[in-house]
């Protein structure tokens, strides 16, 4: 019977053009394999990690990725995949040195390891030392067994990077918001418990209209223990936010938003939020997914380059994007850490990440921290697409609208045909009719791979035409 109403579902899906495909990529292993124990001469140690002055071979390996020729058959005619076309062989995934013909090979331009460090070996190293050390460590809840000194060495890292009094470590990133927000809500529901009215306890939540599906959902959960009250303001439009803020009664306001929006790629007004926040004193909370280890000289993140980090309260990052490895965190005052470790259910029912990518995680941090290069590379990127195409991007995430989905998904697959790894952004992801391009740059990218990227744009966008970043024109294909 299920499998009935399943099998239904998914015709539904079908008719709305919201089935999905999975596509396997294959790491670009011969950049990796030449790396071995032995650091090259250029290397600088410090204690036990090693950084570099520039760019590596291996480095490329972070945006250089082979596809199954049968995989792209399928993504060329827009058929539903779940994946299972890739070759193998004997359980291993054939390389394309060794069958060039059943491999395609493309350059990322679709990925968040903005700084290359997925392929960083001082990283990869960190990973597969504590995995013969300790393997995968005590498996079990962070408030059970799960929580090791490792852990604690690399909040204690996220914290001073962020400039906080603490840090805790989450499963993800989307844990981490849904963890902030379900705490924010219980305060409310635990300070009822000491008031006579329950309306006066009220927290009124603030969130910009183009806030994170992980924002977005926290806030749902938050909402259901009726304690909170949710206004949504337009995006980044801090006259609106104003006049919300002004006529809101409650006294405990918080204003939650992304630092780099993911799929527009514009920044949060960061100084007028901080102006707002001392004339309201709010609670501002921001997601600092994309911007954590990409703005700011030390990587510090969005704050940090609108030079505005002591007036955010809260911030939520992650692992995941610019430190190529995986794992969220919020860092945040002692008492706010005690508070979302003691309610934040995302937090407390989930098993904490293992020892190796926690250890991964810290070398991480202060390789990218280190290695400034990364972070003057990937500007340059920024600065080189503006130069080929005339179009103002802000961050190293372009948002190129196209409006139907039909049109996004031709783009893609010519982009493809050229060699490029580009997926087209549907709905539900954006609205209908905002269907896009999503091109992420990365520091490992080179001038040549976004001028031969930009050629290829051409041949199907015009860029005088493009809606970017909130605007209301859209390419013509």
């Amino acid at each position: 019977m299920w499998d009935a109403y399943v099998e239904q579902a998914l015709e539904q899906l079908g008719l709305l053009q919201l089935l999905r495909s999975l596509r396997p990529i294959t790491p670009s292993l011969e950049k990796l394999n030449p790396v071995d124990d032995e650091a090259p001469i250029e290397a600088k140690e410090d204690g036990e990690f090693k950084v570099f002055d520039e760019m590596q071979p291996w480095d490329r390996a972070s945006v250089e990725v082979e596809i199954a020729e049968s995989t792209v058959q399928k993504w060329l005619l827009d058929i539903p995949s779940s994946g299972d076309e890739i070759v193998t062989k004997g359980g291993a995934i054939k390389s394309l040195v060794e069958h060039p013909h059943q491999f395609k090979k493309l350059i990322l331009f679709s990925g968040n390891d903005y700084l290359g460090l997925s392929s960083h070996p001082t990283i990869g190293r960190a990973a597969a030392k504590a995995a013969l050390e300790y393997r995968m460590g005590p498996r079990g809840s962070a408030l059970i067994c799960g929580y090791t000194f490792h852990h604690r060495l690399l909040e204690s890292c996220l914290a001073k990077l962020k400039k906080k009094e603490d840090c805790l470590l989450c499963p993800t990133g989307f844990a981490a918001n849904m963890a902030l927000m379900v705490a924010i809500g219980n305060i409310g529901s635990l300070l009822t418990e000491r008031k006579a009215s329950s309306e006066d306890q009220k927290i009124a939540i603030f969130s910009d209209s183009l806030n994170h599906a992980s924002i977005i959902d926290g806030i749902r959960l938050a909402e259901r223990q009726r304690n909170v009250e949710l206004f949504i303001y337009r995006h980044c439009d801090m006259a609106h936010l104003n006049a919300l803020l002004s006529s809101c009664t409650r006294t405990k306001k918080v204003v939650v938003t992304d630092s780099l929006f993911s799929m527009d790629g514009d920044f949060a007004p960061m100084r007028e939020l901080a102006k707002l926040r001392k004339k309201h004193g709010f609670l501002l909370v921001i997601d600092d997914a994309h911007g954590t280890f990409v703005c700011g000289k030390n990587g510090g993140g969005v704050a940090e380059m609108f030079n505005c980090e002591r007036d955010v309260d809260i911030c939520v990052g992650t692992l995941s994007k610019a430190a190529g490895c995986f794992g969220g965190f919020i860092a945040c005052s002692k008492m706010w850490k005690l508070l979302i470790q003691s309610r934040g259910r995302s937090f407390i029912f989930s098993t904490a990440a293992p020892i190796p990518l926690i250890a991964a995680g810290h070398a991480a941090v202060l390789v990218a921290k280190r290695e400034m290069w990364r972070r003057r590379e990937i500007w340059n990127r920024v600065q080189d697409f503006r130069d080929l195409t005339g179009i103002p991007i802000q961050s190293p995430i372009i948002s190129l609208i196209v409006g139907s989905e039909g049109k996004a998904l031709e783009a893609s697959r010519h982009l493809l045909k050229s060699g490029f790894h580009v997926t087209a952004i549907r709905p539900p992801t954006v609205p209908a009719n905002s269907c896009r391009l999503r091109v992420t740059l990365s520091a490992t990218h080179t001038t040549e791979d976004v001028k031969k990227l930009t050629s290829a744009l051409l041949q199907c966008i015009r860029f005088q035409d493009i809606a970017i970043n909130g605007s209301n024109g859209h390419a013509r294909l």
